[in-house]
């Protein structure tokens, strides 16, 4: 018995759009996903070298040469892949394709005679493969490929790189699990879990779930694999080299079992794909156990250890939580990545339960802390994702040294720009999902969809100006079934009209439930009033005490000093009734800006560090705000900050 109470549309049934997202995707195809191409070719000047498809025809024997990069780079190209079936889901592209065809052939020759593929071991170390599950991520490397395999097969029918997987897969089943002789071992870096679950749902093969549930089972048991590990390799360490006397299970969630899991711990990207592999293995099995443990880590996250841009990971080292509440603005991580894992986290747990809990962080998620990670070119990126930069700071402070002013063309470390292409191209899948007699709309993006409910088919479209405008209107076709409309955590206030009469529908877990039998073309119409509101952090969360963060709908805003001058922390704000917005097309068309009233301390005229208070010295200015996901994308941005201080 499985707990999946409703199903998401496939991504070829929905069709987006929409002035903001289809933006987006038209970015993806016409810049990010070209680009990526060539940097992942070593074709981009100026940007740190990829080698990962170079790394495959070494693997392949096409070439001489040695690996270079990551032990995880494979998954670069994996997620490429990924994001290019998506693209091809959306809109066939007969060159696209037939690139990816070749990447997939030279995937397979890579490929060893008993499915074994991972071009770092094959071409630096064939002697020590799955002897390092905890660091050297073959693993999820084979996760990330798995994914990309399932999304191309079925975006375009063709199984060559299925087939690949699934022999890789068979591998890795024969290698480990609980019977003697087996590695009785799991991911260091999650990933293939969820990896499975997918492969699972494309194949209908049980035993791909029954090894996905082997290793989150066993993570985190005694005696401990990993430790198991260290010890078979004498205590050497793979990063560095040295010896490493104990492993930080923290760090990997493999602390305690997953089931005895209630904070969130460790290197955040981990924990997001995990969580994201437990709900989907709840989902499908309906384990309960695994179903609340889902639950308590999704509580913790989000009401202890999320920005108010979604983002999470708020140190550097481990690229890590800390602990409740410890969310600073200045070194935030907060790894385009694991913002990333939470909209997955998000999607597998509406699958379960649709309850807006879940769709308004994923909202919140996709509009500022994941897109915040790429800039409007869609050719320069933020690995970390902070709330406040000074630039100076950055660039002379080691405390914040890990921050980034200016978003590069690439990394080293390459796992976030692919990442967003995949999430970005794949939104459609996001929207809507269907029971037996409800179709949800999860998310406000003009789209138009064929739904299956109850084994009907159901067609809606859907209009409207969102993020930046409130109303939003549906179009539907004939059949008794329920439309339910989320009624985002952050409206004060909603209505609803059926074929233009107001009615008042009951709400049930965030979602107003409109059940009745509709004839074609019927008309639904929600209405979301968008004021400017000032949003305060609990006190707990020292960080932002006495400031308040600027949204409008489910946009968290930011000001900048390209906007507002140097020396930002100056500033204070009043009322919320005093501002408005402003559509400002210069970064994003249609973009609303807020524009209002606020207090700025006066510079000092003495040259003294200290001085004694004598009360306020302060001038009236006009501040203007921008959404956050957009800052970076001028020259002349020295500063930023999302918390402002009440006045």
């Amino acid at each position: 018995m499985s707990f999946i109470t409703n199903e998401f549309a496939p991504l070829g049934s929905v069709k987006i759009r929409d002035g903001f997202w289809s933006r987006y995707q038209d970015i993806a195809k016409e810049k990010i996903i070209p680009y990526q191409w060539r940097v992942l070719n070593d074709q981009v000047p100026d940007t740190e070298p990829s080698h990962a498809i170079a790394n495959f025809r070494i693997a392949a024997g096409l070439e001489k040469g040695d690996f270079h990069g990551y032990v995880f780079q494979d998954s670069d190209v994996a997620k490429w892949l990924e994001a290019v079936a998506y693209r091809l889901t959306i809109a066939p592209d007969a060159a696209l394709e037939q690139t990816a065809d070749g990447v997939i052939d030279l995937i397979g020759q890579a490929q060893e005679e008993d499915g074994y593929l991972d071009t770092y071991f094959q071409i630096t170390a064939p002697d020590k493969k799955f002897t390092n599950l905890l660091d050297c991520h073959e693993l999820y490397c084979a996760g990330h490929m798995t994914e990309a395999a399932v999304a191309y097969y079925e975006a375009t029918g063709k199984d060559k790189l299925l087939s690949i997987m699934r022999r890789f897969v068979d591998l890795i089943d024969e290698k480990i699990g609980p019977e003697e002789g087996k590695l009785h071992g799991y991911p260091g870096h999650p990933e293939l879990e969820l990896a499975l679950c997918r492969l699972y749902r494309a194949t209908g093969e049980k035993r791909y779930l029954n090894l996905a549930k082997y290793m989150v089972d066993a993570r985190g048991t005694e005696p401990h694999f990993f430790d198991w590990e260290l010890e078979k390799r004498e205590h050497r360490g793979f990063w560095g080299g040295g010896r490493v006397d104990r492993v930080d299970k923290k760090y990997n969630q493999s602390h305690k079992p997953i089931r005895e899991q209630t904070e969130a711990v460790g290197h955040s990207v981990r924990a997001g794909y995990l969580y994201t592999g437990v709900a989907d293995l709840a989902a499908e099995t309906g384990d309960e156990g695994l179903a609340r443990a889902a639950r308590n880590l999704w509580d913790n996250v989000v009401n202890r250890q999320m920005y108010v841009t979604g983002g999470v990971g708020s140190q550097v080292w481990g690229e890590a939580f800390t602990f409740d509440y410890h969310l600073p603005n200045d070194s935030a991580y907060n790894e385009t990545c694991a913002a990333i894992s939470m909209v997955f986290f998000a999607k597998r747990m509406l699958r379960m339960d649709p309850d807006s809990r879940y769709s308004d962080v994923m909202e919140r998620l996709l509009y500022n802390g994941t897109i915040s990670g790429m800039a409007l070119d869609g050719q320069h990126f933020f690995y970390t994702n902070p709330l406040a930069v000074w630039e100076r700071a950055t660039k002379n402070a080691g405390v914040v040294g890990h921050i980034q002013s200016k978003r590069p063309g690439w990394f080293g470390c390459a796992c976030c720009p692919p990442n967003l292409a995949r999430m970005i191209t794949s939104l459609g899948s996001y929207v809507y999902s269907a029971s037996a007699d409800t179709v949800y709309a999860h998310l406000y993006v003009g789209s138009e969809a064929v739904l299956d409910v109850g084994g009907r088919q159901v067609t809606l479209s859907q209009t409207g100006n969102y993020p930046w405008d409130g109303h939003i209107a549906f179009t539907l076709s004939a059949g008794a079934y329920g439309l339910a409309l989320r009624i985002p955590g952050w409206a004060r206030t909603f209505s609803v009209r059926v074929n233009g009469a107001e009615v008042c529908p009951s709400v049930t877990k965030g979602y107003a439930v409109l059940r009745r039998t509709w004839r074609d073309g019927d008309t639904v119409e929600l209405d979301l009033p968008m004021p400017v509101e000032f949003v305060e952090a609990n006190p707990l969360l020292r960080a932002d005490d006495g400031r308040v963060a600027l949204m409008r709908g489910p946009v968290v805003y930011c000001l900048e000093s390209a906007d507002n001058g140097d020396c930002l922390d100056a500033l204070s704000v009043c009322d919320p009734g005093d501002y408005a917005a402003e559509t400002d097309s210069t970064l994003f068309p249609g973009m609303t800006a807020i524009v209002g009233p606020a207090v700025r301390q006066k510079p000092w005229t003495a040259d003294a560090l200290y001085r004694r208070y004598e009360g306020a010295d302060a001038e009236k200015v006009t501040i203007r705000a921008i959404p956050y996901a957009f800052w970076d994308n001028r020259e002349d941005t020295r500063e930023m900050i999302v918390w402002v201080r009440k006045a």
